[in-house]
């Protein structure tokens, strides 16, 4: 139970990154016996063969469109709902897995799921508002490179070693805070700068 808890956290906070790349990689987890994910009952139609291909469509057009200006800021705010409900679908499906009560994994994916993928979602939204005042959007795409990257390594490491989870989320946090205010310093400098030289 607890490894499952630690395997939904870390899918969670991925979520929080790109929507349905940890979603695909858990439904193919699951559709292939990989780790021994297995889920509950209720969420068999997840590691189906349609949902597998519908979640390799998303994630393509998610990708793609996640490097294409003003396109990503729409699925950011998109991304807001749909960020929380994914993590809330991995957590609970996982933990149901694990043979939890389907009532109480629902309560755990609401809780556990949903708030860790809407915290690194607002991380993620708050490095692309500083590189974007930054760079004016140019660094977007290398940024997003870097995103789906994390997205995807954090989603393996959780499938097949959830116990280092904690430790993977603690560094993640501290670098895109540390990101954020960076480019905050270094755009409050900028903005120094020309107020020094007026008279």
């Amino acid at each position: 139970m607890i490894l499952a808890v630690l395997l939904g956290l870390g899918l969670s906070a991925s979520t929080g990154l790109n929507t349905f790349l940890p979603l695909l990689l858990l439904s193919a987890a699951a559709r292939f016996h990989v780790a021994g994910i297995a889920l509950g009952q209720k969420f068999d139609w997840l590691s189906s063969d349609i949902a597998i291909l519908v979640l390799l469509v998303a994630t393509i057009i998610e990708v793609i469109g996640d490097k294409i200006p003003a396109v990503d800021h729409f699925l950011d705010v998109v991304g807001t709902i749909a960020r929380p409900i994914a993590a809330t679908v991995a957590t609970t499906s996982v933990l149901t897995g694990a043979h939890v009560h389907p009532a109480m994994a629902a309560v755990a994916g609401l809780m556990i799921g949903a708030p860790t993928s809407f915290g690194l979602h607002s991380l993620k939204a708050g490095t692309r508002v500083a590189s974007s005042a930054a760079t004016f959007g140019c660094a977007n795409p290398v940024i997003s490179t870097i995103e789906d990257v994390i997205s995807l390594g954090l989603s393996v490491l959780s499938i097949f070693t959830p116990i280092v989870v904690p430790i993977a989320l603690a560094l993640l946090v501290w670098m895109l805070w540390t990101v954020v205010k960076r480019i905050r310093r270094r755009d409050a400098a900028v903005s120094a700068g020309p107020a020094r030289s007026a008279p």
